[in-house]
């Protein structure tokens, strides 16, 4: 008897434990990224991911916003200029026309796989008003053609309406589309929600904010919080026809091939173990030496990093023609542009950490 107490003692505070490690309320980079993942700013409807980071930034911020919808804090004054910038709009669907059977059918606004959206309940967002509920509904003969991707044109929205004169009360050509959304725990430090690209980048320059010793910056250093990355970079465009930095850290994910399904071959960076220099992708290498002056700085400062070779652009590839040096950072992100992401929570700590060292320091 006395032994099987012991054991249920044991049971006890090994669950206890578990629940310890995956219940913490106070953790700030779960609390940054809650906000913020709740917000919705599909490409070209940025605004309340926009207006969501401006109360998260620290008081004695002055931000402004440009013709583009960028969101922009100034630290500092004079030469040199750094520029750390991510984005605040995600992947998703916009409305391209309402049928005769009050069906919504869609343009695509950024890149991923339609499959991953049919026959999901999504949330019609609408420019003045609050949102609208409805399905992605499936294809004709859906169940015998699932195992190939639909096309564009196969997909439309059901929110209930029997005619397009009912959807035209409801909805508008314009408006957006996206699936729910809702920032949840894993075990331990891991954590799974969906549009983590690029809030995460958004958090961390946040959490670097917060860290930051204003009276070591030398020169100026740009906080940007971009519009329209996932259609084609077009904030970042709008930004270097005003600003030319001497260096842009361009923060956003690390597509890894972290995963069980997945060849360790190329863009392997597991998550958990850090920040990531993204040393190369398809719009961008950093030089050499340049990747070498973070790994020494994040060593400087014990924050754990990675470095490695991922797929995708970013914002910073457009400042290169004016002179920058582009040295993207990243965190490792697994099941990138799916209904559910996965990260791990420390590498929001470690980015967050480099963004405000790297500010000082670089």
């Amino acid at each position: 008897m006395r032994t099987r107490n012991a054991l249920s003692l044991v049971a006890l505070a090994i669950v206890a434990s578990g629940c310890a490690s995956t219940r913490r309320p106070n953790d700030r980079s779960f609390r940054v990224l809650e906000p913020l993942i709740d917000a919705t700013g599909v490409s070209g409807m940025e605004g309340p991911v926009r207006d969501t980071v401006r109360t998260l930034l620290p008081s004695w911020t002055d931000p402004e916003v440009d013709d583009a919808g960028n969101l922009l804090v100034r630290v500092g004054s004079g030469s040199p200029t750094k520029l750390f910038i991510a984005h605040l709009d995600e992947i998703g669907y916009a409305v391209k026309d309402i049928d005769e059977h009050g069906m919504l059918t869609l343009v695509r606004k950024g890149g991923f796989f339609d499959s991953l959206y049919e026959g999901q309940p999504v949330l019609v967002f609408r420019r003045d008003r609050g949102p609208v509920s409805g399905v992605v509904a499936p294809r004709p003969g859906y169940r015998a053609a699932s195992t190939a991707a639909p096309k564009l044109d196969e997909l439309c929205v059901d929110i209930g309406a029997t005619s397009k004169r009912d959807a035209e009360l409801a909805v508008s050509p314009g408006d957006t589309v996206t699936i729910r959304k809702d920032l949840q725990r894993l075990v331990g430090d891991r954590a799974t929600a969906r549009s983590f690209d690029d809030r995460v980048g958004c958090a961390a320059l946040l959490l670097g904010l917060e860290q930051l010793d204003r009276h070591k910056v030398k020169g100026t250093v740009v906080f940007a919080f971009s519009t329209g990355e996932e259609v084609g970079l077009d904030g970042a465009k709008a930004l270097s026809k005003r600003l030319q930095p001497n260096v842009v850290f361009a923060v956003d994910t690390f597509v890894s091939a972290d995963s069980p399904r997945e060849s360790d071959r190329f863009a392997l960076a597991p998550i958990g173990e850090g920040a990531v220099v993204r040393a190369l992708d398809h719009s961008n290498a950093a030089p050499k030496w340049a990747v070498a002056k973070v790994l020494d700085i994040a060593a400087q400062h014990r924050i754990p990093m990675q470095y490695g070779v991922t797929g995708g652009g970013n914002d910073g590839s457009v400042f290169t023609r004016f002179g920058a040096i582009d040295v993207p950072l990243a965190w490792p992100l697994r099941y990138s542009h799916s209904p559910a992401e996965v990260i791990d929570l420390r590498d929001v700590d470690a980015l967050g950490r480099l963004v405000a060292a790297l500010a000082e320091d670089f």
